[in-house]
């Protein structure tokens, strides 16, 4: 159990919103600045050092840095906002994608000290069936290894010995797709990353993640959900103390490489999740998986109640200009990990577009 007194965050309201000026009527809001975390830990004191997270330390530091310079918004004033309700000067949303256990021992607590909301996304068969993500897998797989090379040898020799089984491309031609440097990693990790996220054909793809796991990382995968993700009860706690959990897929899949069948499936066995842990059915949020999503999914999202969805588009987010389900966010990476840093480019964008003044605080 958390050793923190359960109190509501500040501005939580969990009634259900209602529309209370017509859209095309309200004034220009706040830019809204959504940050998006993972992984949060004492990183360089855990068993995967190497891993890519967040460590502990930048993570008070930065949240003192908001404190500072923003105003941290809950997710009912978000949906308000939507609806025609202002924010206030220089908002800030703090979202938590993957459910990790991390959230419940160290980001919760530190939440709750300031009367912070924050926004927890947890994959339903993670937490339901103690089964490990395959991106997750993938990622301790990566952490686990001196080099990455040994990685992409490995997902040629795969390839070499299912090409009989499967239409597969040459390896040259993979590598030439794939193996490109992105935000944060290099062109090896990059191929490693996006072939065992959906380069591969399913079934092999399962199989070649399973596979390197096993021998990188541990045989036991169910010991090691059950230290990796919340379990049910601590996403029901942090719940009651007023903090938001929202939809982020079943299984954790590129939702807009499925067809529309297997889409609705994802939702639907999210949602029954969530109403396991209380969460209502009106006015939910949807964190997509990769922050991939296409016109269908955004349809049926509707249908089914949907009020905001978060993307990994990196941008500050206008609540009136963007679709409330394509809204983007920025990573705790384009933010500083000091209280007294000096403001960045996100934070001055922020500051010069608020109706609040035209100033970043000192």
């Amino acid at each position: 159990m958390l050793r923190h007194r359960p109190i509501p965050v500040r501005g939580w309201r969990p009634q259900r919103l209602v529309m209370t000026r017509p859209r095309e009527k309200c004034p220009m809001s706040n830019p809204l600045t959504i940050v998006m975390y993972h992984y949060v830990r004492p990183l360089h004191r855990s068993r995967y050092p190497e891993l890519k997270a967040l460590e502990l330390s930048c993570f008070r530091g930065q949240l003192d840095f908001i404190g500072r310079h923003y105003t941290v918004v809950d997710m009912e004033q978000v949906i308000a906002a939507t609806r025609g309700e202002p924010l206030p000067p220089r908002p800030l949303l703090l979202t938590f994608d993957d459910g990790y256990r991390d959230h419940y021992e160290h980001v919760v607590p530190l939440l709750v000290e300031r009367g912070w909301q924050g926004s927890f996304f947890p994959p339903a068969c993670a937490v339901r069936e103690g089964r490990v993500l395959d991106v997750n897998k993938v990622h301790f797989t990566l952490a686990s290894v001196e080099e990455p090379g040994c990685l992409v040898e490995a997902i040629f020799a795969a390839l070499d010995e299912h090409r009989g089984e499967h239409d597969l491309a040459d390896n040259a031609a993979y590598f030439g797709t794939y193996a490109h440097e992105s935000r944060y990693d290099g062109p090896e990790v990059t191929f490693v990353k996006r072939m065992l996220q959906k380069g591969l054909p399913d079934g092999l793809r399962e199989r070649v993640i399973e596979r390197l796991f096993r021998r990188f990382v541990t045989t036991d995968e169910a010991d090691f959900a059950a230290d990796l993700y919340m379990s049910v009860d601590q996403l029901r706690e942090i719940h009651a103390m007023g903090m938001c959990i929202g939809s982020h897929g079943d299984r954790h899949r590129w939702l807009n490489t499925l067809p529309g069948e297997w889409q609705r499936q994802e939702v639907d066995a999210s949602l029954a999740f969530l109403g396991e842990l209380g969460v209502p059915r009106h006015d939910w949020v949807m964190c997509y998986p990769y922050g991939g999503y296409d016109d269908g999914l955004l349809a049926m999202l509707r249908e089914r109640g949907c009020a905001l969805g978060l993307t990994v588009e990196v941008d500050l987010a206008d609540v009136w200009r963007h679709d409330p389900l394509r809204l983007p966010r920025v990573d705790t990476n384009d933010l500083p990990a000091q209280a007294d840093a000096v403001p960045g480019e996100w934070a001055w964008v922020a500051a010069s577009s608020s109706r609040w003044g035209a100033g970043v605080s000192s």
